[in-house]
């Protein structure tokens, strides 16, 4: 299968630069893979394709801001670090430029020495492991100085750095946000609650190799990224007793169906456990996890929109995408969404 057959055209002006107030009011395409039927509706709709019995599964990571920017000390030359993985307390590894100033050795300083950084090493994609110098917690020190790490399509300034969280986000440690989980408010989340479905919370850390482009012509011989994951006994027990009795799981985001499709047996059962997945999902693979998925609509060629197509034909969902446009949704990140039931 070839990298090209996920292409789509896609007008620019439909790349989405903000999210929608309130968060629930952005549009929905529903569909219904059995019957082959399209619906447009409000992502305030959802509950109503959701019943007693089912499970919704989310990411509960958080994204901190962790796009800084500082100075190198003695020269005062301009840095921008992107921090991508905590290795330990202090250790991180982190993209930068530009790259000719932060040498082994070097030292940068960031929120008027709020926060300082040592490079430590470099790796031969030219990421750094660098150790940072901080008073109190580092947390709170990146929400002083740090921006939110938006995705390079999106050119406009984020004003709340919270709208690209999620509301029921708690676990510090993504560089992106499953960004499926931005269409729901605490409202809708009970309303769901209240119809007898389950809210179910699994963990992955989202990584930026989330928008790295697939450079090959083959699609199989595309590496992923590696992600970190976690999937508590609780939450694996929710799951699994749910599809026991007959109810349905819906993943919001291809996050969660990635660390439910890392952490299953080949029954797909879930299996409690953490650890680093770099599961690839792509056709003709099939889902062993899941019985819909709530996700957003993803960039062409994208390892995202390949994962989609495992739900349903690959010429299903570019047809989809195709309807999409022309119906003027909005794309990508802090777009509209698709459920497919």
């Amino acid at each position: 299968m070839k990298t090209s057959d996920f292409f789509y055209n896609l007008p620019e002006e439909l790349i989405a630069q903000f999210p929608v107030e309130p968060r629930d009011s952005s549009r929905l395409m529903v569909y219904d893979r059995s019957a082959k039927k399209v619906e447009h509706k409000h992502f305030y709709d959802v509950a109503d394709y959701l019943k007693a019995g089912d499970v919704l599964v989310v990411n509960n990571t958080k994204v901190l801001p962790v796009r800084i920017y500082g100075n190198k000390q003695n020269t005062g030359g301009k840095i921008e670090f992107l921090l991508l993985k905590r290795l330990d307390l202090t250790h991180w590894e982190v993209i930068l430029k530009p790259g000719r100033i932060a040498k082994v050795g070097s030292t940068f300083v960031f929120g008027n020495g709020l926060l300082t950084a040592t490079v430590e090493s470099i790796s031969t994609d030219g990421a750094r492991v660098v150790n940072f110098a901080y008073d109190g917690v580092f947390e709170d020190v990146l929400s002083k100085i740090g921006e939110m790490p938006l995705p390079p399509y999106i050119t406009q300034k984020l004003t709340n750095k919270e709208r690209y969280n999620t509301v029921y986000s708690q676990v510090n440690g993504s560089s992106a946000a499953p960004t499926a989980g931005l269409h729901f408010t605490p409202e809708l989340l009970q309303k769901i609650r209240q119809k007898g479905v389950e809210v179910v919370e699994v963990l992955l850390h989202v990584g930026l190799g989330t928008f790295r482009p697939v450079k090959v012509d083959d699609v199989e011989n595309h590496k992923m990224h590696s992600e970190f994951f976690s999937v508590s006994q609780e939450s694996a027990d929710k799951i699994n007793n749910a599809r026991a009795r007959g109810g349905r799981v819906f993943a919001v985001g291809t996050t969660s169906v990635r660390t439910l499709e890392s952490s299953c047996d080949a029954n797909g059962t879930i299996l409690p456990g953490s650890g680093e997945t770099d599961i690839f999902l792509y056709p003709p693979k099939k889902l062993k996890t899941i019985d819909g998925l709530i996700t957003n609509f993803h960039l062409p060629e994208s390892t995202l929109i390949m994962l989609v197509s495992c739900l349903c034909s690959k010429d299903e969902v570019l047809a989809l995408y195709d309807l999409a446009v022309k119906q003027r949704y909005r794309f990508f990140s802090f777009g509209d969404a698709m459920m497919f039931i």
